[in-house]
């Protein structure tokens, strides 16, 4: 995003200088439904069926789409480090920017893939702090079923300020640096008022750099551009799944649109019931969870770090205390490596190479630690930064504002409920402390007029743990849960009864027996 710092309004001005399973859920009483992978049976799992209260809509042949696609696989193959075989084409969606201050007025443009032949579209959302949704859809299309698509294509969208789309970079990189290598261990209220002071300044620059635009970032908006992509895609309703926090784009598109919604699945997603507050106490709980499953797995793999992976850890964060480490292109503190295991954890399937790069960074080998943190920093390209984007759009979607010694007084708490990342999660609610408060935040998902939405949940999610995921689809008017029992991030694509549930649901057009558990 080009500065213009001369043109900067009096408002933008003004605030820089002030800177100092549910609604079909069986009841308690009821057992859930458990599907297996159907192993001694000799094939998936088969999920039944429940009759949802609205009828799941059908699929509609798409008109002419109005989007022109050029193919972008070296590219897209470079950014994810390899080849996979999967033809992607890519495409810009023009939206309007519609900020506070400009309402209805100003462009925007979404960066978009597409892979595969199925003739309906099905988009695709992830994290705003995640990998953008044009990479994240070419690693789904490698992992799904032939029977998804034969039917639907994959739609990756980079959510406005995030990836390849018109982004939010705007926080200077001694900024970045500070802020994720904050120290985790960090509870006293004066030294959390440095980390303010960091937050302050990367605040004040993407004022700056964004001026009237900065408020335009967010979860509400981008429901929007989803509107307008269903109308370039030639679609009457729109089909899409949604990883993690972007869930909370297709509830607000089902609040905003809910007669375009079409088929929605909901892989995780934040407690809408909560503050920023309790979200952040979430995620430290899942993220002591996951560690915990992680410890588990190493210990029945025999993976180096021995019974007692914490303690591996620990002596880590202490080591870099004192002795930061250089790595190719970090330097590593206490915070930058917590962080970097904390990503780890979100993506299941690298668990073996966390492991064993925890294990080096140990020796003083940081570089393996450095490929799960990079992106944060950094990408295969400089578009790709994500702390920038999501940055802007957590603190535009709530209107929770900690101040250094509530921050203190969590960190003091949750360290000791949820050692290693607990004070770590505290010190993110400063980061949204200097930024403009939004006018309200998201709203608590009820669309009451929308069809039945397909929640997964996963039993030890890094980032949306199965709570929230639960009180989402218990605040919907009609959802149906199926709940995974694995570990890291999401259940979409991840087991063979999960995927029969999601091609009950998307292809066939059936609701799955709400409460369905699938083993991990």
């Amino acid at each position: 995003m080009p500065r213009r710092r001369a043109s900067i309004s009096v408002g933008a001005m003004a605030v820089v200088s002030a800177l100092t399973l549910a609604s079909c859920a069986v009841g308690p009483s009821d057992r859930p439904a458990v599907a297996h992978d159907g192993a001694a049976a000799g094939g998936p799992g088969q999920p039944t069926t429940s009759a949802p209260r609205k009828p799941i809509p059908p699929l509609t042949d798409p008109q002419d789409s109005a989007l022109s696609w050029t193919d972008c696989t070296d590219t897209v193959n470079r950014k994810l480090g390899g080849v996979n075989g999967l033809r992607v084409g890519c495409a810009k969606l023009s939206t309007t920017l519609d900020s506070p201050t400009r309402p209805g007025r100003g462009s925007n443009r979404v960066q978009l893939t597409k892979i595969g032949d199925g003739k309906q579209p099905l988009v695709v959302l992830n994290d705003a702090l995640g990998e953008p949704g044009s990479l994240y859809a070419v690693r789904l299309a490698a992992q799904l079923p032939k029977e998804i698509l034969d039917v639907y294509h994959l739609i990756g969208v980079d959510r406005r300020g995030t990836g390849d789309s018109d982004g939010v970079r705007c926080v200077n990189q001694p900024s970045r640096t500070a802020m994720v290598g904050f120290d985790p261990s960090i509870t006293d209220a004066a030294t959390l008022g440095q980390l303010l002071d960091t937050t302050r300044d990367a605040a004040q620059e993407c004022m700056l750099d964004l001026d009237e635009q900065l408020g335009a970032y967010d979860t509400w908006r981008t429901a929007n551009d989803m509107n307008s992509l269903r109308e370039a895609l030639g679609v009457p309703r729109l089909n899409a799944v949604a990883r993690g926090d972007a869930s909370r784009v297709l509830t607000a598109f089902a609040e905003r649109f809910s007669n375009e919604v079409g088929r929605f699945v909901l892989d995780g997603s934040p407690d809408p019931s909560v503050d920023a507050v309790g979200q952040a106490e979430a995620r430290a709980s899942g993220l002591k969870d996951t560690f915990a499953a992680f410890t588990a797995d190493c210990a029945t793999r025999g993976c180096a770090l021995g019974a007692a992976p914490d303690q591996v850890v620990t002596a880590l964060l202490d080591k870099l205390r004192t002795q930061p480490v250089r790595g190719p292109r970090l330097t590593f503190q206490a915070g930058t490596a917590l962080r970097a295991i904390a990503a780890g954890l979100a993506d299941r399937p690298r668990w073996p190479e966390l492991a064993d790069a925890i294990l080096k960074a140990r020796d003083g080998d940081v570089s393996g630690l450095e490929t799960f943190v990079i992106p944060l920093w950094n990408g295969p390209d400089r578009d790709m930064i994500r702390l920038d984007g999501g940055l802007v759009t957590t603190c535009n979607d709530t209107t929770t504002r900690v101040d250094p010694a509530r921050a203190a007084t969590l960190a003091q708490e949750w360290s000791a409920k949820y050692p290693i990342f607990g004070a770590m999660s505290a010190h993110e609610l400063a980061w949204c402390m200097p930024w403009p408060v939004p006018a309200q935040p998201l709203p608590v998902p009820r669309a009451p007029e929308a069809p039945p939405m397909l929640v997964l949940g996963t039993e030890k999610d890094a980032i949306t743990p199965l709570p929230g995921t639960t009180k989402t689809a218990e605040a919907l008017a009609s959802a149906v849960q199926v709940n995974w029992q694995g570990a890291g991030h999401g259940a979409f694509a991840k087991s063979a009864c999960v995927n029969e549930a999601s091609r009950l649901f998307l292809v066939e057009g059936k609701a799955p027996t709400n409460g369905t558990v699938c083993p991990p």
